[in-house]
């Protein structure tokens, strides 16, 4: 029964590592400028770190609104 629950813990650990090195990293510096629309990305939101899309570039691009 171990053996059953390892593997499950293991796939589950694998599909974790991989899904965080996906996720958006905030640790390098924001852009000052959209790179899709070319709008200035307000200072406040570029102090997130890692930003290269303004407000509403990056709501379409996840696909909200």
């Amino acid at each position: 029964m171990s053996d059953i629950i390892d593997r499950a813990n293991d796939q589950a650990q694998e599909e974790l590592e991989r899904n965080l090195a996906k996720a958006a990293r905030f640790d390098q510096p924001s852009l000052t400028e959209c790179i899709d629309c070319g709008e200035d990305i307000p200072e406040r939101r570029q102090r997130l770190g890692g930003v290269t899309r303004c407000i509403d570039c990056q709501n379409n691009i996840e696909g909200r609104r």
